[in-house]
């Protein structure tokens, strides 16, 4: 059974299932934060993956940034999979716009993260449902 990072599972909301991987919310309403998280146990890198697997999960990655690039309005997509303090593979997927927190800078520790409130994911949720392919499968709200 697929185990998230205990990290991960502290510092984000859960949104649901690609065919590979779990989708994440940074709990940072500083900016709309994603996670894509292949839900396969013990994998700290890409190419740990089957070849399949890491199509998937590019697949994935690029159908997300771009379906949040359009539907967030970004001015820049950050996509990154660095895992120094988490080791279990994760992508994030950042929608960056020039007048953020934290532009041009990277987002990590920038700022103080800024939980958000129940009606603020509920209104990620409902732009999410619009966006997301038929094959995500979301989780309970």
């Amino acid at each position: 059974m697929f185990a998230l990072d205990q990290r991960l599972q502290q510092d984000t909301l859960t949104i649901g299932d690609f065919p590979l991987c779990r989708l994440l919310l940074s709990n940072d309403s500083n900016y709309p934060w994603f996670i894509l998280v292949p839900r396969i146990n013990g994998i700290s890198e890409v190419f740990q993956l089957s070849v399949i697997d890491q199509q998937k999960l590019w697949n994935e990655t690029t159908t997300l940034a771009q379906l949040l690039s359009e539907g967030f309005g970004a001015d820049k997509m950050n996509i990154g999979a660095l895992g120094n303090v988490v080791s279990q593979l994760h992508v994030h997927v950042i929608v960056r716009k020039r007048d953020d927190m934290a532009w041009p800078a990277p987002v990590w520790g920038k700022h103080p993260a800024r939980p958000y409130t129940e009606e603020q994911v509920a209104a990620i949720r409902a732009r999410l449902r619009k966006l997301l392919p038929a094959d995500f499968i979301f989780s309970q709200d």
